[in-house]
């Protein structure tokens, strides 16, 4: 990672002086729809990178290849920032993959907006809903962008027709696309201004009349989007008259229409429809101005609450530079050369280099993420762009910036002032529900494997570590096929060499029914022998009731002092198991009747062999069924998946336990899945329902498992 400015210089350009100036948009959209190059586009097209992927003054964005840095940029955040008419505009791309929902959701914490990519060429899948629901769900400004529109295939029409179905009736074009004779896109039509923006020389583009323009634009089909355009716009309006003026047929100035538009846009009710191509810069003069004039300055979102460290309450954020230091990691890295790098986004105050700063983090120790508060000192400040690290002089409220070296920073963690320090409310981070188990090649891999698990946990919330004493089994929990993928790649690149192997299901083990045991340990080997025998009777218990011990000898049989070491091993044998494989004896009632002692050669160590030995015998003479973990499951999806998901969990040993309709209109269905049907569940789920069902598990109990998974 290349760094500028360090030493004795910092970018101030590169510094925003006042949130008014800042608009922070996050891209979003389904994998291959065009963010990526959208961006690349946008830098070039203002001057910060060229075509070749340098930045302006010759300094490459990237020290690695750029389609590798483009592959890599599709499965996580970057952030590019970029001026146009005095604003700075902080783009930030994020993953369209489903696996990478903690990605999109930490983008949605950075932004204030978001430009949402369909491609012109595609449909509007279910996945891609599924994102739009992300964005609605915390309520984000949005406008589309159709990229692609110079595709043969490209279908303006169909696709905002299937955005509106999707979206709903706030999803309008501001533009329509305009074609040459050849039927190549060379500009855009203004529905609003009713100008011609001419791409044919490129960005920026050139304006004029529609007349002029070089080729056929249908009147008939501007007239209908204009109408419908005014008329979108003019239900959002907070001015009532505008509708009567409208249907008495008196025209509604621009400049009305345009301030009620912006109004709606950065109100998150009405979203506007920019056609697009990256390649030819179509667009991009319109994307530009729709983020800097319609989507919302930091100052116009409610920053998210905090609260002290103790739970104490903290009065309401303020987006003020000279307010209190509130700023929140929305992402980590660990670059080879600079260590741990922390993206930021400052809610409050001013982050200043040289100062010392208080590190919050909520802890998540199901995710291997422990409670911490210390106070470390920011050296240095950058403004992100690729792989380069632009310094800058500070970071004030509703900016992006990114610190280094930083070790206690995690992920979710709330920087702020040591003489106040504050916990931001976190971000709701998605369940990982995909096991893979993974183990070093050798001594030295598995000490890399626990280096590099370390790193990725304090990187990514949705990475789940679990170490399993049973099982002995080191498994992560990821969000999907592609997660995993991403994260065996960065072990392996931080020097481990890693295989997989089979998730092992941690299995337990009872009686069928009552039985006899007989325990006898006798040896002489001169001096003091050892010598115990103990009878027991065995009986299983309901499920979870644990374990009993109860003691009936009469007449003294095995001594008062040595009734507890019997129980010592039957307990330390129910924990080993009666196989190989360990499976733990749980639920039972074990009640010692009889035995015999010596007065010289019985003792602790030998009675506990004894109960230990009882126990087998009594296993051997009754009947021992192997117990499964079973996981209470709800499934959500669309109606007309159903069906198949019903078929699917029989198919997977499932009980149903009831469905019905949740308050979004969508299917609920409750289930008791055992746990080894599950552990592909998220991969196969998502192809069943073609990404729009989720899911969610808990363990419920231990059930019997069929004969074939009996050892």
């Amino acid at each position: 990672m290349g760094i500028k400015g360090s030493g004795d210089r910092a970018d101030s350009a590169l510094a925003a002086q006042d949130p008014s100036v800042i608009r922070n948009v996050a891209l979003i959209g389904p994998s291959g729809a065009g963010k990526t190059t959208l961006v690349e586009a946008l830098l070039a097209a203002n001057g910060v990178i060229s075509r070749a992927g340098t930045v302006a003054d010759g300094t490459t964005v990237c020290d690695h290849d750029p389609a590798a840095v483009r592959q890599q940029r599709s499965v996580t955040l970057a952030v590019a920032p970029l001026q146009h008419d005095g604003i700075k505009i902080n783009i930030v791309d994020t993953p369209g993959y489903a696996d990478f929902l903690g990605e999109l959701r930490a983008g949605l914490r950075a932004a204030d907006a978001v430009l949402f990519v369909i491609s012109a060429g595609e449909d509007v899948d279910a996945s891609t809903v599924a994102l739009w629901q992300e964005c609605a769900a915390v309520g984000t400004p949005r406008a589309v962008v159709i990229s692609r529109v110079d595709n043969p295939r490209a279908d303006l029409d169909s696709v905002v027709a299937a955005c509106r179905s999707s979206f709903g009736d706030g999803v309008l074009p501001l533009y329509l696309p305009v074609r040459d004779s050849s039927g190549a896109v060379t500009g855009l039509a203004g529905l609003l201004s009713q100008r011609l923006f001419d791409y044919r020389n490129g960005y920026p583009p050139a304006e004029g009349s529609l007349d002029s323009a070089d080729g056929a634009v249908d009147a008939d089909e501007l007239a209908v989007a204009r109408n419908e355009l005014i008329e979108g716009i003019i239900a959002e309006s907070e001015d009532e008259s505008l509708m009567e003026r409208y249907l008495e047929g008196e025209d509604i100035e621009a400049d009305v229409l345009i301030n009620d538009l912006e109004t709606a846009v950065a109100r998150g009710t009405f979203h506007p429809v920019i056609p697009a191509c990256a390649h030819s810069g179509v667009g991009l003069a319109e994307i530009l101005e729709v983020i800097t004039r319609a989507l919302p300055a930091p100052a116009q979102r409610t920053p998210p609450q905090a609260a002290r460290p103790d739970g104490s309450p903290h009065p309401a954020v303020a987006v003020d530079p000279a307010a209190p230091l509130v700023a929140e990691v929305v992402r980590t890295t660990v670059d080879p050369y600079q260590g741990r790098v922390s993206l930021v986004r400052v809610f409050s105050g001013t982050l200043n280099p040289d100062r010392p700063v208080h590190v919050s983090g909520h802890g998540l120790a199901e995710r291997g993420h422990a409670d911490h508060d210390v106070d470390e000192r920011v050296s240095h400040i950058y403004s992100p762009l690729g792989g380069t690290l632009n310094e800058v002089p500070y970071c004030i409220a509703g900016d992006l910036c990114a610190v280094t070296k930083v070790s206690s920073a995690e992920t979710g963690d709330t920087l702020s002032a040591p003489n106040d320090p504050l916990l931001v409310q976190p971000w709701t981070m998605p369940e990982p529900l995909l096991p893979v188990a993974v183990v070093g090649r050798s001594r030295s891999d598995e000490d890399a494997l626990a280096r590099g698990l370390g790193r990725l946990v304090a990187a990514d919330p949705t990475l789940r570590l679990e170490r399993n004493p049973e099982t002995k089994q080191m498994v992560l929990w990821t969000m999907g096929e592609a997660h995993a993928d991403v994260v065996l790649s960065r072990l392996r690149a931080a020097g481990a060499e890693v295989d997989t192997e089979p998730v092992v299901i941690p299995l337990r083990q009872t009686f069928a029914g009552p039985s006899k045991g007989h325990g006898r340990h006798v040896k002489q080997s001169g001096g003091h022998g050892q010598y115990a025998v103990c009878d027991i009777e065995v009986e299983p218990l309901p499920r979870g009731a644990g374990f009993e011990f109860v003691d009936k000898v009469v007449g003294g049989a095995i001594p008062n002092q040595f009734i507890p070491s019997v129980e010592k091993g039957v307990r330390a044998q129910m924990e080993r198991g009666l196989s190989n494989d360990g499976f733990p004896l749980v639920d039972l009632r074990v009640t010692v009747v009889d035995g015999k002692a010596h007065s010289v050669d019985s003792s602790d160590a030998a009675f506990q062999t004894a109960g230990s030995l009882a126990l087998k015998d009594a296993a051997e003479k009754g009947s021992v069924i192997t117990l499964e973990p079973i996981d209470d499951v709800e499934v959500r999806m669309p109606e007309e998946h159903l069906g198949t998901v019903l078929g699917d969990l029989s198919g997977r040993r499932g009980r149903v336990l009831g469905t019905e309709t949740d308050e979004d209109g969508r299917m609920l269905v409750r289930a008791e899945v055992p746990a080894a049907e599950l552990l592909r569940y998220a991969v196969d789920l998502r192809g069943l329902t073609s990404g729009t069902a989720v899911f969610t598990r808990r363990f419920s109990r231990y059930a019997p498992a069929p004969s074939s998974s009996s050892p």
